[in-house]
């Protein structure tokens, strides 16, 4: 055992300078995870705010999410950091009823049925479920349970499984409204084992889709029951100062507005270089076009900023996949007819029948924004999945606002005239590719394993975890491990 290894743990520790790439929330949970043993941390973040794809915004006094509203409780992952951090007091359930369904073909718009998964029935004789497909397509969905088995087991897209066994209605007006509006994506594109786990075995087992569904549901009734998504009070953003806060209290260095343009590795150490700012007067500009010197490094940036600063450093990158460019429009409404929330906590669309893929109404779904509120109403119109622009893409803010405010209007249900619009905020986002699509855990593998062989180094973030903090949480801190493990205890 050499010298260095035997010293004192954590004075080893401090020998260790991180630099983070990336302020979301992978990047903080990672630098989190490095400096909480004792090592020097810097985290470097190209914008002026931390957090990523959690945002926050204000409109007219009244602090709202502009991006991630909410997390998964599936692992506990989210939840214990939320615990650690002091915000368990915080932690609030969703409210306001179950979602609708709008933009279905020649009926009216309904609520989403009960008891399926991913938009699947258990049940297609269901009232619920027969309100949307009708009975042309509930008799079809029947077959499902006369066809023999054929292909269980094999079929990894969840569109063609649907279509297949329970037909084109179900499909369509059921299960695409759920995987646009969930992963901005169509079914056909799903990869069944990753977003519904247990599915195709369930389905070898009883012999029909629907049945699998119900088998599903058999097997976890037992399980503890509870929102499958919580939020916060006073928004997600909350997280991220949290995080910002438990890193200054282990001494990292924060820099906002520094963006890293090249990495250099040497035999011990990397140098990371930062963008000069056209604006710094002579003194700074020459401290800025130092690079920094680093043990090791964490990128925890979007795809393409990743993959540029991976170049050279990482052999055998997998290809990209197409990751679709999403909108969200907030908007403040003076809307009284809105108070009995007419379409529950939300709507989801029918693709392809409205410009929009789905609706929040904020003040329905979280009791802490409602109290916020007071009179007024809030609501988030989504646009953008896989494959297509966005229908705002093109308009400037107000007129982006205006399209929202119209969509809203027939999503809800309720006409709103442009005066009751108070205030809106558009957040534009590009959405890391699902996990759940076909190839794309295959692609995240390439990278991550190419990745490892690059000492001192690790990459974090939504576009190799998956998307959704219950995923990019757990990952982050596993990859935080996997690179304290190599500079602590490794030769």
């Amino acid at each position: 055992m050499t010298a260095e290894h035997s010293a004192d743990p954590a004075a080893r520790a401090a020998q260790q300078h991180v630099v983070v790439i990336g302020g979301g929330i992978g990047g903080l949970v990672a630098a989190r995870e490095c400096a909480k043993v004792g090592m020097r941390v810097t985290l470097l973040e190209a914008h002026e705010t931390l957090g990523g794809s959690i945002r926050s915004a204000e409109l007219d006094g009244i602090v709202v999410d502009a991006g991630a509203e909410s997390f998964a409780t599936r692992g506990g992952h989210v939840r214990r950091l939320v615990d650690e951090l002091g915000l368990s007091d915080a932690v609030v359930k969703p409210e306001g009823g179950g979602a609708w369904l709008s933009g279905i073909p020649d009926a009216p718009d309904a609520p989403l049925p009960k008891g399926g998964l991913l938009g699947i029935p258990a049940n297609p004789f269901q009232e619920d479920v027969r309100a949307i497909i009708g009975w042309r397509g509930v008799w079809r969905a029947y077959i499902d349970r006369l066809r023999p088995p054929l292909t269980i087991g094999h079929e990894r897209s969840l569109g063609k499984l649907v279509a297949s066994r329970m037909g084109a209605r179900v499909r369509d007006r059921l299960v695409a409204p759920v995987t646009a509006g969930v992963y901005s994506a169509l079914p056909e594109v799903v990869d069944v084992e990753v977003a519904a786990p247990g599915l195709n075995a369930a389905l070898a087992r009883v012999g029909s889709l629907s049945g699998a569904v119900l088998a599903l549901q058999g097997d976890r009734a037992g399980k503890k029951p509870g929102a499958a998504v919580l939020g916060l009070d006073g928004g997600m953003s909350r997280l991220v100062d949290a995080l910002r806060a438990d890193l200054e209290k282990y001494g990292a260095e924060i820099r906002t507005e520094a963006r890293v343009v090249r990495l250099t590795s040497g035999s011990s150490e990397w140098a990371v270089a930062l963008e000069q700012k056209a604006d710094a007067d002579e003194a700074a500009d020459s401290a800025a076009s130092e690079p920094l010197t680093a043990t090791a490094v964490v990128i925890a940036t979007a795809e393409p900023t990743a993959r540029d600063l991976l170049a050279g450093h990482v052999a055998g990158l997998t290809e990209p996949g197409d990751a679709p460019e999403i909108e969200i429009v907030t908007l403040l409404l003076d809307a009284p007819e809105l108070d009995a929330a007419p379409r529950g906590s939300g709507v989801l669309t029918v693709p392809g029948s409205h410009l929009a893929k789905a609706l929040t109404h904020s003040t329905a779904k979280w009791s802490w924004l409602r109290r916020d509120a007071g009179a007024r109403h809030i609501v988030r119109v989504s646009f953008g999945t896989q494959g297509e622009p966005t229908a705002t893409a093109e308009l400037d803010d107000d007129a982006a606002a205006q399209l929202a405010l119209s969509e809203a209007s027939a999503l809800l249900g309720v006409t709103l005239h442009p005066q009751q619009l108070l205030a809106a905020h558009r957040a534009r986002f590009v959405q890391s590719q699902p996990t759940s699509l076909i190839g794309a855990a295959e692609r995240r593998t390439a990278v991550r394993t190419a990745a490892h062989k690059t000492p001192r180094l690790a990459v974090v973030g939504a576009w190799l975890a998956g998307t959704g903090l219950a995923q990019v949480v757990p990952d982050a801190v596993a990859e935080a491990d996997r690179l304290r493990g190599e500079l602590l205890w490794q030769d």
